[in-house]
């Protein structure tokens, strides 16, 4: 049985899909907090199982018989809580005798910085449990620095406006990152592996070009000071550090293809 948890995000339901494409949906469970809105995947014979990462019986309940289980990392980033929720799953998946956790972490996990040092935590905690593990060193979500209000804004004024970063940043799409958790949970060869999971480079002038190229509208960028970087500016001590500008090749092995490039993404966009 290969149970998922964050079922009901943004990540769960692109790995739910592919598996369920992949695998019988009578061998895959979804763990979400209220499962009326899993009811789409019980619909389709998947098991829906309810569970919180703040009740840790709730948990060992649904990670019961999981071969595999993928431990989604918590969305609450406020210092203490994550790392709280977290410590819940591991014990919990412990307890439960889970063959196989794929976690996914987060790039810099090998020495984290700021909120991203709960992966850091979490990576030990696994190994701590003696859990047969994968680590997913997730990149950054190319859609958080590329989302389509930036966009529609660039092309509507004819400027793109951002910080300089020093590189460029190995972003990728969410569901690159989520089909290559998939291959993970269905495939072998992975027990104990880490993998750094980045896309190929790309740069805010790279953005502006690639904008200019696809409306027909000429898109200049702008370089602004971090002062005037509105809710980018906590993330740019992240941004600026080496890994998020040197690429890999663990996702485009994990996924058969190269990752998604920047125009392809912004194309789809709409």
């Amino acid at each position: 049985m290969i149970v998922v948890t964050g079922a009901t995000g943004r990540f769960g339901p692109v790995v739910v899909e592919d598996l369920i494409a992949k695998v019988p949906a009578g061998e895959v469970a979804v763990v979400a907090r209220d499962p009326e809105k899993a009811k789409p995947f019980a619909d389709r014979g998947v098991d829906v199982r309810r569970a919180d990462y703040d009740d840790p019986a709730s948990l060992e309940r649904a990670f019961k018989g999981a071969d595999r289980l993928l431990f989604v990392s918590a969305s609450d980033t406020t210092p203490g809580v994550r790392a709280r929720q977290h410590a819940d799953v591991v014990a919990a998946a412990a307890a439960a005798g889970v063959g196989h956790v794929v976690y996914t972490s987060a790039i810099t996990a090998e020495d984290g910085q700021s909120f991203l040092a709960d992966h850091t935590t979490t990576e030990r905690a696994i190994r701590d449990a003696g859990l047969t593990h994968t680590f997913l060193r997730n990149t950054f979500y190319t859609e958080e620095l590329v989302p389509g209000d930036l966009v529609s804004a660039a092309v509507k004024t004819g400027e793109l406006a951002a910080p300089a970063i020093g590189h460029p940043l190995v972003t990728t799409p969410i569901a690159d990152l989520a089909l290559a958790a998939s291959a993970v949970l269905t495939g072998d060869g992975h027990e104990d592996a880490v993998y750094e999971l980045r896309g190929p480079g790309w740069t805010y002038p790279h953005l502006a070009r690639i904008l200019s190229e696809l409306s027909g509208t000429q898109v200049t960028f702008r370089e602004i000071a971090d002062d005037d970087a509105g809710g980018m500016a906590f993330v740019l001590p992240l941004l600026r550090l080496p890994q998020f500008g040197t690429p890999t090749p663990d996702l485009e092995r994990l996924l058969g293809r190269p990752a998604t490039p920047l125009e392809e993404f912004v194309r789809a966009l709409g």
